[in-house]
Protein backbone atom coordinates (compact mmCIF):
# COMPACT_ATOMS: atom_id res chain seq x y z
CA UNK A 1 0.00 0.00 0.00
CA UNK A 2 2.84 2.38 0.88
CA UNK A 3 4.53 1.72 -2.49
CA UNK A 4 1.26 2.34 -4.32
CA UNK A 5 0.76 5.63 -2.47
CA UNK A 6 4.32 6.83 -3.28
CA UNK A 7 3.88 5.87 -6.94
CA UNK A 8 0.60 7.78 -7.08
CA UNK A 9 2.15 10.90 -5.51
CA UNK A 10 5.12 10.81 -7.91
CA UNK A 11 2.78 10.46 -10.88
CA UNK A 12 0.67 13.34 -9.63
CA UNK A 13 3.72 15.59 -9.16
CA UNK A 14 5.07 14.67 -12.60
CA UNK A 15 1.76 15.53 -14.23
CA UNK A 16 1.65 18.90 -12.43
CA UNK A 17 5.17 19.79 -13.54
CA UNK A 18 4.46 18.73 -17.13
CA UNK A 19 1.17 20.66 -17.24
CA UNK A 20 2.93 23.87 -16.16
CA UNK A 21 5.46 23.69 -19.00
CA UNK A 22 4.52 26.05 -21.83
CA UNK A 23 4.94 24.86 -25.40
CA UNK A 24 5.60 27.32 -28.18
CA UNK A 25 5.30 26.91 -31.92
CA UNK A 26 7.89 29.43 -33.08
CA UNK A 27 11.52 29.99 -32.16
CA UNK A 28 14.50 31.77 -33.65
CA UNK A 29 18.18 32.26 -33.09
CA UNK A 30 21.00 34.37 -34.47
CA UNK A 31 24.54 33.18 -35.02
CA UNK A 32 27.17 35.85 -35.73
CA UNK A 33 29.25 33.89 -38.25
CA UNK A 34 31.95 36.57 -38.37
CA UNK A 35 32.78 35.73 -34.74
CA UNK A 36 31.44 32.20 -34.52
CA UNK A 37 29.25 33.07 -31.51
CA UNK A 38 25.55 33.60 -30.77
CA UNK A 39 24.27 37.16 -31.12
CA UNK A 40 22.80 37.96 -27.72
CA UNK A 41 20.68 40.99 -26.86
CA UNK A 42 19.21 41.45 -30.35
CA UNK A 43 15.60 42.64 -30.38
CA UNK A 44 13.27 40.53 -32.55
CA UNK A 45 9.74 41.70 -33.37
CA UNK A 46 7.00 39.31 -34.52
CA UNK A 47 4.05 40.47 -36.64
CA UNK A 48 1.18 38.70 -38.41
CA UNK A 49 -0.16 39.67 -41.83
CA UNK A 50 -3.88 40.09 -42.44
CA UNK A 51 -4.64 39.47 -46.13
CA UNK A 52 -8.06 41.17 -46.09
CA UNK A 53 -6.67 44.52 -44.95
CA UNK A 54 -3.03 44.19 -46.09
CA UNK A 55 -1.93 45.16 -42.55
CA UNK A 56 0.83 43.78 -40.33
CA UNK A 57 -0.30 43.38 -36.70
CA UNK A 58 2.19 43.43 -33.83
CA UNK A 59 2.27 40.11 -31.92
CA UNK A 60 5.33 40.18 -29.68
CA UNK A 61 8.86 41.51 -29.24
CA UNK A 62 11.74 39.82 -27.39
CA UNK A 63 15.52 40.02 -27.03
CA UNK A 64 17.76 37.07 -27.82
CA UNK A 65 19.23 35.37 -24.75
CA UNK A 66 22.93 34.65 -24.10
CA UNK A 67 22.70 31.78 -26.61
CA UNK A 68 21.25 34.09 -29.28
CA UNK A 69 17.83 32.45 -28.97
CA UNK A 70 14.18 33.32 -28.52
CA UNK A 71 12.32 30.10 -27.84
CA UNK A 72 8.88 31.31 -26.83
CA UNK A 73 7.02 32.97 -29.69
CA UNK A 74 3.40 31.84 -30.32
CA UNK A 75 1.84 29.54 -27.72
CA UNK A 76 1.02 26.13 -29.22
CA UNK A 77 -2.40 25.85 -27.59
CA UNK A 78 -4.05 27.95 -30.34
CA UNK A 79 -4.06 27.84 -34.13
CA UNK A 80 -1.27 30.03 -35.46
CA UNK A 81 -1.70 29.46 -39.19
CA UNK A 82 -0.87 32.50 -41.27
CA UNK A 83 1.85 34.71 -42.69
CA UNK A 84 4.33 36.20 -40.22
CA UNK A 85 7.26 38.57 -40.24
CA UNK A 86 10.24 38.50 -37.90
CA UNK A 87 12.23 41.74 -37.80
CA UNK A 88 15.75 41.41 -36.39
CA UNK A 89 17.09 44.77 -35.19
CA UNK A 90 20.79 44.22 -35.87
CA UNK A 91 22.04 47.82 -35.91
CA UNK A 92 22.34 48.14 -32.12
CA UNK A 93 24.06 44.75 -31.88
CA UNK A 94 26.80 45.85 -34.27
CA UNK A 95 27.14 49.30 -32.67
CA UNK A 96 27.56 47.64 -29.28
CA UNK A 97 30.39 45.56 -30.79
CA UNK A 98 32.03 48.58 -32.50
CA UNK A 99 31.37 47.07 -35.91
CA UNK A 100 30.20 48.97 -38.95
CA UNK A 101 27.35 47.15 -40.69
CA UNK A 102 25.21 47.35 -43.80
CA UNK A 103 21.79 46.12 -42.59
CA UNK A 104 20.12 48.17 -39.80
CA UNK A 105 17.46 45.45 -39.57
CA UNK A 106 16.51 42.23 -41.33
CA UNK A 107 12.97 41.13 -42.15
CA UNK A 108 12.08 37.49 -42.70
CA UNK A 109 8.57 36.67 -43.93
CA UNK A 110 7.29 33.08 -43.73
CA UNK A 111 4.05 31.11 -43.54
CA UNK A 112 2.90 28.75 -40.79
CA UNK A 113 0.74 26.10 -42.46
CA UNK A 114 0.20 23.55 -39.71
CA UNK A 115 0.67 22.90 -35.99
CA UNK A 116 4.29 21.69 -36.16
CA UNK A 117 7.17 23.63 -34.63
CA UNK A 118 8.75 26.34 -36.78
CA UNK A 119 12.33 27.48 -36.16
CA UNK A 120 13.55 30.50 -38.16
CA UNK A 121 17.26 31.14 -37.55
CA UNK A 122 19.60 33.57 -39.23
CA UNK A 123 23.33 33.50 -39.70
CA UNK A 124 24.65 37.03 -39.55
CA UNK A 125 27.69 39.10 -40.40
CA UNK A 126 28.12 42.86 -40.78
CA UNK A 127 27.56 42.73 -44.54
CA UNK A 128 25.42 39.66 -45.08
CA UNK A 129 22.91 37.23 -43.64
CA UNK A 130 21.17 33.98 -44.46
CA UNK A 131 18.03 32.29 -43.18
CA UNK A 132 16.40 28.89 -43.46
CA UNK A 133 13.71 26.79 -41.82
CA UNK A 134 15.41 24.98 -38.99
CA UNK A 135 14.04 22.40 -36.58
Amino acid sequence: MKTLMITFLLALCSTGIYAQKNNFQLSSHILDVSKGIPASGVKIKLEKYTKQSNIWTFIDEKDTDKNGRVTDFLASNTSNKGIYRLTYYTSEYFKKNNTESFYPFIEVVFEIKDSSHYHVPITLSAYGYSTYRGN
